[in-house]
């Protein structure tokens, strides 16, 4: 990214000489501290200093033996301990079946982890006096209603920065996949069944997007010209953004890849930039061990604060109902009783998965990204590094238990998945009495065609997304959905009631709107 892309006016510190230790100095750091000799000027020769050296001069083989065990084409990852980036490397290739190799410069999109990059900017303005974590949405938003009148005058940025505003969980996504725009998506919420306000935690990409739209609004800019101004250009991230087309652009960049198989292979773009405050940014480990650096400094940059602390440490204390989510922080503790973690993973089923975990005790930062769907390798590498530098040992076997976590997230959904079709149908109706155009106000219209084939299509949303569709016996039939959150697999229902005119979409039902009335 160059300057084109900071805001008029706006002027920066040039960054700092960046800190950073190449392989052989790591290795050589490690085995010295090992020994116990005292290395001076650098990192003191204390415990858990050696306990940190020594742990990510071990991250290396980890990653390439997860590459090996997944086959996953690229992967980078860069640590942190105090002001000193430790490790920055690349590994494997940005696309499959191209010489291209993964370095410590490689962008990578970084889906959920733009959550806390996002609350950090949230964080400089709460410092700044520009909003407060309790500031009312009806201030931000006047036009933002849900379906409890109540519940918008008393929403604010915290509550749906720590998931407890009551939408339901992934509240608007499948709207943002149809195409709908964010304004669109934003205004359907209203429609959505609500949990009692605060006493939930149900993860929304809604949430921290209605926040940051909201604060970018207060300031006359939009959400991805502010983080760039605010965070991302004083940083020194160069090659960081919240928009699709800057990060597309890039010719470093890696490619996002799908299960094939038993190998990967690329998967459909995934422009997220209708939620850009919750899964918009992209990045490189390179850019991302800097704003690692300003968590572990409690948002001091260059000796000033560029952050302030109160605001930042609010964003990483616990906030939700259940005690393990802050203001787009996870927060915990590294094992039972152990010291205070704060962590995000984010993941596109269409090819993206990323981690990063850091604890100020031990002032010690990890992020891990990868150019495929999420299996568990980043938060592998990530809990791996932990467990060396805070016990001395690994305590578990961390990619069996977060591969096994994250199954299910690309597991196919709906009630006809793996069986076979009747074998003696009941016959259709006539095609034509399906033929016709089926609405309702959150979903907005669906149209059931008539395929060059004979057969009958379904088509999708204000893009018209088409999808063949199947019989399966007398008014029921199916089709094969596959987007980000409905993975490849996966068989939706679609009931028809000639009579009454009704369509009943399976996968669309989880909130009680998947029935849609012929227009």
């Amino acid at each position: 990214m160059n300057n084109k892309f900071r805001t008029a006016g706006t002027s920066h510190p040039a960054p700092a000489p960046e800190r950073w230790l190449d392989r052989r100095t790591l290795l050589q750091r490690a085995a010295l501290l090992g020994a116990g000799v005292s290395l001076g000027g650098g990192l003191a020769a204390c415990d858990s200093d050696g306990a940190t050296v020594s742990a990510a001069a071990q991250v290396p083989e980890m990653a390439r033996n997860l590459m090996k065990k997944t086959g996953i084409p690229g992967l980078a990852v860069a640590i942190v301990h105090r002001d000193e980036t430790l490790l920055a490397e690349g590994y494997g290739v940005r696309r499959a079946g191209h010489s291209e190799a993964v370095n410590a410069d490689t962008v990578f999109q970084l889906a959920s982890v733009s959550k806390p990059l996002g609350a950090t900017v949230v964080a400089r303005q709460v410092g700044e006096g520009t909003v407060g974590w309790n500031t009312r949405m009806r201030e931000l938003l006047p036009w933002f209603e849900l379906s409890n009148a109540e519940t918008p005058d008393q929403l604010t940025v915290a509550d749906l920065y720590s998931h407890r505003s009551g939408l339901p969980d992934h509240a608007g996504d499948d709207l943002e996949e149809m195409g709908w725009s964010q304004r669109e998506e934003l205004e359907r919420l209203r429609l959505l069944p609500l949990l009692p306000f605060r006493q939930h935690n149900k993860y929304t990409n809604a949430g921290p997007t209605l926040a940051g739209i909201g604060l970018a609004g207060r300031l006359n800019t939009d959400w991805a010209t502010l983080s760039q101004s605010t965070l991302y250009g004083p940083l020194g991230m160069t090659r960081t953004t919240s928009r699709y087309e800057e990060f597309a652009a890039q010719s470093n960049r890696a490619v996002g890849h799908v299960r094939d198989g038993n190998g990967w292979t690329p998967g459909a773009p995934r422009n997220a930039d209708p939620q850009s405050p919750a899964g918009g940014a992209s990045s490189s480990v390179r850019d991302m061990a800097n704003w690692l650096k300003l968590l572990l400094a409690e948002g001091r940059w260059q000796g000033r604060a560029l952050v302030s602390a109160a605001p930042l440490q609010a964003a990483m204390s616990p906030h939700s109902s259940d005690g393990s989510y802050g203001f787009g922080f996870n927060v915990g503790t590294v094992g039972a009783g152990g010291p205070r973690m704060a962590s995000h993973s984010g993941g596109f089923q269409l090819g993206a998965a990323t981690c990063f975990m850091v604890v100020p005790e031990y002032e010690v930062g990890i992020i891990v990204l990868t150019n495929s769907s999420p299996i568990g390798v980043p938060e592998a590498i990530c809990r791996q590094f932990l467990d060396l530098v805070v016990e001395g040992r690994e305590t578990a076997d961390w990619w069996t238990r977060f591969n096994q976590a994250l199954a299910n997230f690309s597991a196919p959904v709906g009630s006809l998945v793996g069986q076979s079709p009747p074998a003696n149908p009941v016959p259709p109706q006539s095609l034509e009495r399906y033929v016709g155009s089926y609405r309702n106000d959150y979903f907005g219209t669906f149209k059931v065609e008539r395929a060059q084939s004979g057969g009958l299509t379904i088509a999708i949303g204000p893009t018209l997304q088409r999808y063949p569709m199947r019989h399966w016996s007398g008014n029921d039939f199916v089709y094969y959905p596959s987007s980000e959150s409905i993975p490849s697999g996966s068989v939706s229902l679609l009931r028809f009631n000639p009579d009454i005119g009704s369509l009943w979409v399976e996968v669309y039902s989880a909130n009680g709107l998947g029935t849609l009335m012929r227009v």
